[in-house]
């Protein structure tokens, strides 16, 4: 692939990742995406196999660009209770944070691709196995420098944390009150402190 090939395949992806993930696979029609990338349908085409194969990538580059920012939140220089308050404070701005990708890709693509699109689903699936397994090794650590004592297993406990936020994600979204995210995550806080912090 020639370097104007490339920087064309990441143009194309980088603009239709906020408009998938908005409308849906199903909702995002063809003119929607020449209209917002001023490309001809021929030209998007000559870069994707095919409108799955299009949505998968806007799908892998929201996620990527979450996970990296999930890593450096908790990649802070400290044990794992200033990472998890770390991860805390930024799913309290999460609303802000995924504005300008057209809202929570792992919510919007999760949903909408169940019944209708096996490959997105099992991509959105993979996508919070990472994120479950990312705050689990950081529980883990912890458990092992003695820091925090965990109820449950590492694993498990990261995904109730998980489902928590995931939650009120969902709530705030559906009801446009971000009320539901600020009030969960902060409880969130008081209940790491309360549960596991030593």
């Amino acid at each position: 692939m020639t370097k104007k090939a490339e920087r064309t395949t990441a143009y194309i992806i980088e603009t239709v990742a906020p408009i998938f993930n908005r409308h849906g696979y199903i909702g995002t029609s063809m003119s929607d995406l020449t209209e917002a990338t001023g490309l001809t349908k021929g030209a998007i085409y000559g870069n994707f196999e095919n409108k799955e194969a299009l949505a998968l990538s806007a799908f892998e580059y929201n996620r990527n660009v979450l996970l990296g920012t999930i890593d450096e939140k908790l990649a802070v220089e400290s044990g794992a209770l200033d990472k998890l308050y770390s991860l805390i404070q930024f799913y309290k701005q999460y609303d802000v944070f995924t504005l300008p990708m057209g809202g929570c890709p792992i919510l919007n693509v999760g949903v909408d691709a169940q019944g209708n699109n096996k490959l997105l689903a099992a991509a959105v699936k993979e996508t919070i196995k990472d994120i479950e397994g990312k705050i689990a090794l950081v529980l883990e650590n912890g458990a092992n420098t003695r820091e925090i004592h965990l109820p449950v297993p590492p694993l498990q406990f990261a995904k109730q944390l998980f489902t928590m936020i995931q939650g009120a994600v969902a709530m705030s979204t559906m009801t446009r009150d971000r009320k539901y995210l600020i009030n969960t995550l902060t409880y969130l806080e008081h209940l790491v402190r309360q549960e596991i912090k030593k």
